[in-house]
Formats: C-alpha cells, structure tokens, sequence
C-alpha cells in the first residue's frame, strides 16, 4: 500500500468535480422534475455521477501506470464502464430508445468479459459447474442485469452511493485478511470516488448520480465479481452477498411486475425501498438501514464463505432469505 495517499487524493477530486457538475447542471437546467413517479419532491440536479466516472477512470488509469492493476483487467473495467456512461449521460441530457440502450449496455458487457476471459468454473454446493460458452452467455445477461438493477434502485437520496461504498470496502477488507492485497485497489479506488460524491448526495440529497453514474456503477461491481471468480467462487459469492440488498429487492419487484403483465421498461414506485421510504416519509432512515444490513448482516455472512469455508452458495441463501421477506414486507412489485 505504498501510494496510499492516492486513495484521499480521489475523493477529493470527486467531491469537486461534483461541486462543479452541480454548478453546471444548474446553469444549464439539467434538473430532475419530480413527478407521480418521483420519490422526491424538490427539484434537483442531475448527472453528478459523472465524477465518479472521471476520478475512478484517471485514477485506476495511474494505477496501471504504477502496474499495480493489470492492463487487460483496466481495459474491461473502462471500456464496458466509459460506454455505459456515455449511453447514460447522453439519456441524462436527451433520450435514447430502449432498444439501443440495451444493445450497448451487451456490447459494453461482452467488452469486459472479453479481456476478463469470460466466465471461470464455478463451485456451488460443492459441485464445480464449468459451462463454457453457455457460462459467457449467463456472464452477459448478468452484467447486463446488474447494470440496469443498479439503475432502477438508484431512487431515493444516498441509496445507490452507500451500497457502492459498502460492498466495495467490504470486499477490500475480505482481500486484505484472506492475503489477496493485490485486488484491492479497484475497489477502494471506487469506494473513494463514490465518498466524495456522496457528500452532495447524502440525503437530502444537493444533486443527483443520474444514468451515467449508476449505470457505470453497476457495471464495475458487475465486472468486480467476475474478477473475483477467477481467484475463488468464494469471492464472487461474496460479491452477490454485499450486493442482496439490490439484487433481491430489483429482481423480486422486477418479477412480480413482469408475472401481472407490466412492462420492464416503463417507470414505476414499487420498489421495497420506495415504498419504506414513503411509509417513514424521509429518504434518510431507509439509505441508513440499508447500510446496517450492509454491516450487520451481509459483510459477516460474506467473511464467512471467504474465511471460514462457508459454502459460497449457501451463503447467498443465508443472506437472501431475509431480504426478500423484507421484500414481501415492504410489498416490493405491488401496485401503488
């Protein structure tokens, strides 16, 4: 850890970058309307995202200069994460069909699974599942799902900046005990960018991260847990596990919509966190729970399928099986 110092450098930069983002967005009326299918009520700007995009783009580019991350592991994380948020950032400031997101957010994911070499075999329940090409397909529509999920849960002030940090410096600490020093400054270089953002992100939130951060964000965890499989399916569980907040309540509200007929694309408030977040009639108490579960609940269950031999994909059930009664709960999917 000898450049630590860069890690402070970071979030400092992004806290800037936000400041001036923010000032920008202003000027030019770049601002979130809130609407029937708002979850905030104060107009407020959008697409300070971007500066995660460009402190952890320019610095993980310095730490392959320094060779302290691999340049192929480089090339996938910005070439799918730069790609995700230009498609984002141009829908920030106009729009794009459907259609053509969705190829691109493929191509981008297609792009990192390329230098990243696909899919490893992956252990689950003790039995060493190797699928070749049918496992670089599932790899693919996973990307492509976490990228999305991603930018469906970014609804309410601070959510999608705090899980990000979270799962980041979670698995940080889990590379460190378990000896893997070398995979941690991805992560920490991402969970620095996202701090300095969050200070204008916090609720009540001052700007907001917009497609183009929460798209990208989404698409580096996304390729961090595939980074992760190919050192240990332990690891790449414990991603899925730091991640469950988001993977359970997207895919169970995404489900149930899906089930009555509704469309995956339009615009809806029916997610658990929505609708926590209107029964406590703040953003704050629900961003704040997340990030205990995050700590209490998910980090320990992570530390243990990576450190004490917990089979990886028992601990996701483990982890999961909570989560998704907080999602019937809180009537993730249900009509408003």
């Amino acid at each position: 850890m000898t450049y630590w110092y860069i890690l402070p450098l970071v979030a400092l930069a992004s806290l800037l970058l936000t400041a001036v983002l923010r000032q920008y967005a202003l000027r030019r009326s770049i601002i979130d309307i809130p609407n029937a299918r708002s979850s905030h009520t104060v107009p407020t700007p959008r697409g300070g995202g971007v500066a995660i995009v460009l402190t952890f783009a320019l610095s993980l580019l310095v730490m392959a200069a320094l060779q302290l991350v691999p340049i192929a592991e480089s090339l996938a994380f910005l070439g799918s994460g730069l790609l995700i948020a230009v498609i984002g950032f141009m829908d920030d400031h106009g729009h794009i069909a459907a259609r053509w997101r969705l190829v691109g957010h493929f191509i981008a994911a297609i792009w990192a699974l390329f230098w990243m070499q696909g899919l490893p075999s992956i252990t689950v329940f003790g039995f060493s599942l190797s699928l070749g090409w049918f496992g670089h397909l599932l790899a693919t529509l996973y990307l492509v799902w976490m990228l999305n999920l991603y930018n469906f849960m970014d609804g309410i002030d601070g959510i999608a900046s705090l899980e990000a940090i979270c799962a980041c410096i979670g698995l940080s600490i889990i590379y460190f005990l378990s000896g893997h020093e070398a995979l941690i400054w991805t992560p920490l270089l991402l969970a620095m960018a996202v701090i300095g953002f969050l200070y204008w992100n916090f609720p009540p939130a001052r700007i907001f991260m917009g497609d183009a951060g929460s798209g990208f964000l989404g698409i580096i965890l996304g390729v961090l847990s595939i980074q992760a499989a190919w050192v240990g399916s332990e690891f790449f569980f414990a991603w899925l596990i730091m991640l469950g907040v988001f993977v359970v309540d997207a895919t169970f509200t995404l489900g149930r919509r899906l089930a009555r007929g509704d469309k995956a694309y339009e615009a809806h408030r029916s997610h658990a966190y929505q609708f926590a977040s209107r029964q406590f009639g703040r953003h704050l108490p629900i961003t704040l729970s997340i990030g205990v579960i995050n700590v209490v609940w998910l980090l320990p269950l992570a530390l243990c399928v990576t450190l004490l031999g917990m089979d990886g994909a028992l601990g996701v059930v483990v982890a999961y099986a909570p989560l998704l009664l907080l999602a019937v709960k809180y009537k993730a999917g249900m009509r408003e």
